[in-house]
């Protein structure tokens, strides 16, 4: 899923997610060409347990 798709279904702000990607923490993402998106459940393993799901 995109971006803003990502952060509304974390209940965040899309620059959370792109301060938790700089800081190497937040969920797992994926690069698509410059793209960055999301798995939903690469979402729900971090809503579960934020430490093991970078």
């Amino acid at each position: 899923m995109k971006e803003l798709d990502a952060a509304e279904y974390l209940s965040v702000k899309p620059e959370t997610l792109t301060r938790w990607r700089w800081s190497g923490n937040g969920p797992r993402f994926y690069k698509v060409g410059g793209a960055v998106r999301y798995k939903a459940e690469d979402l729900d393993a971090f809503l579960i347990d934020p430490r093991a799901a970078s």
